[in-house]
């Protein structure tokens, strides 16, 4: 048998992501990572059958070296890698990135220049670490129309607020372990602002809606203001608290596309996804509604979506002249994308009020003078300054509403302490 010539592949970064790529494309012959940048070529790198000679500490190099194939970019942000994508592919390679940030803030780009250059960008490992997300999207369910997305795709923030639910502990507490376990970083914002999450829904909802969806138009909330209690009580009522990302299609095409803290029912599989274990929900006809689960980042689980991408484009390579045609980007519409204010919404309220007469009364009042109905209405323990804890959960309600209502129970002297979406 004649010796099939190997497939060349070039690394962009070497961090977790790219050791686990490295380490698992050992174990295919026809593959060969030739050469990989790193940021500090004097960092100890302590990986089995890694030939110092073929690392450097210039990314150009990489992209510009003509025997290279495939290149994968894993460093993630906007610059360098933008133009170090942008000029791989001028140099006749096609890529596979993890990068969320740069699909959602630059995809557009993107994805316009390597059709230009008959080249594909795969990106499975962008949304959720391990679990294939992507090419089911665009291959297996493409006979489906999708018009609703629940997911949970960030686990730093999965993983505090499973911790504050087992251990009744506060935000801040278990953000502290969490950093030192190494779930959370330094500096979390990313995470638990829910930036993070923001790409990753903001990517998987253009490509399973098929428009342009405008990353600063997802309305995004992050987990740093829930509290002990709100747990507590969110438990009473029959729920968890999960960082949702969520996307919507209406029958008329308008798109709602959010991060937000939600209280999900616990007879639904999200309120059982706990840790650091993501999960993606699509509804849609004619499959009905699936759940996709497992490891959303880590070593391994995202080097599994970066080896398959690379995978499938060496299986390609000299087949044909125009490769993967069904995983390459096939929308130019921008999405016709809804504010948040206009949304309708069930909620939870919890409010610290004066125990006076009426006080109920005067609550109920409010929210039926804008046209707020209520689920349920709780009081419950009166504290030692005189203030009873309300919890509300309402009836469906508009957006704007709801927050002029939250104006005006404060204007009366009552403190809200948190106002959540209920998953309906």
């Amino acid at each position: 048998m004649e010796n099939k010539k190997k497939i060349k592949v070039g690394l962009i970064g070497l961090g977790t992501v790219g050791s686990g790529v490295f380490k698992t494309l050992k174990n295919f012959d026809d593959i060969e990572v030739t050469k990989i940048a790193v940021r500090n070529i004097n960092k100890k790198r302590d990986i089995d059958g890694l030939d110092n000679s073929i690392v450097t500490d210039d990314a150009y190099s990489v992209v510009n070296d003509p025997e290279i194939d495939i290149v994968a970019e894993l460093i993630g942000g906007l610059e360098p890698a933008f133009d170090l994508i942008v000029t791989a592919i001028k140099n006749g390679k096609h890529i596979v990135t993890a990068n969320k940030e740069l699909l959602a803030k630059r995809g557009q780009e993107l994805f316009k220049i390597s059709e230009q250059y008959n080249k594909v960008i795969l990106y499975e490992a962008a949304i959720a670490g391990g679990i294939p997300i992507i090419m089911p999207v665009k291959t297996i369910l493409a006979g489906n129309k999708i018009n609703h997305i629940e997911a949970i795709v960030n686990g730093t923030t999965n993983y505090i607020l499973t911790k504050m639910d087992v251990q009744g502990a506060s935000y801040e507490d278990v953000l502290k372990e969490a950093q030192q376990l190494g779930y959370a970083e330094a500096d979390p914002t990313g995470d638990v602002e829910g930036f993070d999450a923001a790409y990753k829904i903001a990517t998987l909802a253009s490509i399973t809606f098929q428009k342009r969806i405008d990353i600063n138009k997802v309305y995004r909330e992050g987990i740093t203001k829930i509290r002990a209690n709100d747990m507590e009580a969110a438990n009473d009522l029959g729920y968890k608290i999960k960082l949702i990302a969520s996307a919507n299609m209406y029958d008329n095409g308008d798109i709602d596309v959010r991060v937000h803290p939600m209280l999900v029912s616990k007879k639904s599989t999200l309120a059982h996804i706990d840790y650091v274990t993501n999960a993606v929900m699509l509804k849609g006809h004619p499959v009905g509604s699936i759940t996709l689960s497992g490891p959303g980042a880590g070593e391994f689980p995202t080097a599994s979506s970066v080896v398959g991408d690379i995978l499938a484009v060496a299986a390609e390579l000299g087949k044909s002249e125009y490769i993967l045609p069904m995983m390459r980007c096939k929308h130019s519409e921008d999405a016709n994308m809804i504010d948040i204010a206009d949304t309708t919404n069930k909620y939870y309220i919890s409010i610290n009020a004066k125990n006076n007469k009426g006080v109920i009364g005067k609550i109920g009042t409010i929210c039926a003078d804008n046209d707020i109905s209520l689920e349920s209405i709780v009081q419950r323990c009166v504290s030692d300054d005189n203030t009873a804890n309300i919890t509300v959960i309402t009836e469906l309600v508009k957006e704007k509403n709801m927050q002029r209502a939250i104006k005006l129970f404060e204007q009366d002297g009552n403190k809200v302490n948190s106002l959540i979406r209920v998953q309906v």
